[in-house]
């Protein structure tokens, strides 16, 4: 099983990632040993995470949640699925 996540950052960021293992990489991320973004913003804490059986799945999603914005991200994570599909409405 593979885990798309969206981490907060000590500077109120949030950073979007994948991996076959939440808990490991949460402890990766905090030890240093993650991404750039969350080494210079460490501590980070878990506020989101999915599964998904397989790894292309999990990578596409990762693709995606990194494309929206704040705002649509939050909704997310809040599970505000009114406010998510508002956010997501094309603007014309």
């Amino acid at each position: 099983m593979y885990h798309v996540y969206i981490l907060l950052c000590r500077d109120n960021s949030l950073y979007v990632g994948y991996t076959q293992n939440v808990e490991e990489r949460v402890r990766a991320h905090n030890k240093g040993l993650g991404a750039a973004h969350t080494l210079k913003y460490r501590p980070v804490k878990l506020v989101y995470s999915e599964t998904h059986p397989i790894r292309l799945d999990a990578c596409r999603r990762e693709r995606q949640l990194k494309r929206w914005t704040r705002k649509k991200k939050q909704a997310l994570i809040q599970g505000d699925l009114v406010r998510l599909r508002a956010l997501s409405k094309r603007r014309t």
